[in-house]
């Protein structure tokens, strides 16, 4: 008996179900190292993994860079084109998990469930991001992981010059921060 009790615990410890997810994810200004959240945030990491797996990241820009707030990637190419994406998930920023300084969350519009595959790098505790209540002015904004190491490159990229180039982008980087790929590691 107790050496079945042992075994079914190896079994849950080590199955891949509870296992860390990373992906590195390679920009022209250094490698951010990411934890990704399964456990707390399923339909988000999926969706993420998905566009990722696909290609979908390589080539886009960090468009959207707000010194001592936040950087925001993965929706438009160098020459400002807007990639295609899959339908809207299910905003999962009920989870608990915050927008603490590095933690990775979904970008969306005021649409509580819009997100696709652009998503932002917080540079700072952010707790106005925080789910805080059911209504669309609180629901707040998906966390589905954290930057293990690279945080480095987060501040840099942080620190960048901005200008505005019209309406849609008002803090663009004067020099464009490409995303080379998003790839999943091994641990």
């Amino acid at each position: 008996m107790r050496i079945a009790a042992v075994l079914a615990c190896i079994l849950f410890l080590t199955s891949p179900a509870f296992s860390a997810q990373f992906v590195d994810l390679e920009t022209n200004r250094g490698t951010i190292r990411i934890e990704l959240f399964e456990e707390k945030a399923p339909e988000t990491v999926r969706n993420f993994l998905a566009y990722a797996d696909a290609g979908h990241y390589e080539g886009t820009i960090f468009h959207r860079v707000i010194d001592n707030f936040m950087i925001q990637g993965g929706g438009y190419t160098e020459d400002l084109t807007q990639k295609p994406t899959r339908a809207p998930i299910r905003n999962e920023a009920h989870n608990g998990l915050k927008n603490a300084r590095g933690a990775i969350a979904m970008a969306r519009t005021n649409v509580v469930d819009s997100a696709t595959s652009q998503f932002f790098i917080n540079l700072k505790d952010n707790s106005f991001l925080d789910h805080r209540g059911k209504d669309p002015a609180s629901y707040g904004y998906a966390v589905f992981g954290r930057v293990v190491s690279g945080m480095d490159v987060v501040d840099l990229i942080g620190r960048l010059e901005t200008s505005r180039k019209n309406n849609i982008f008002q803090n663009l980087p004067n020099e464009p921060v490409i995303i080379r790929a998003v790839r999943r590691i091994e641990q």
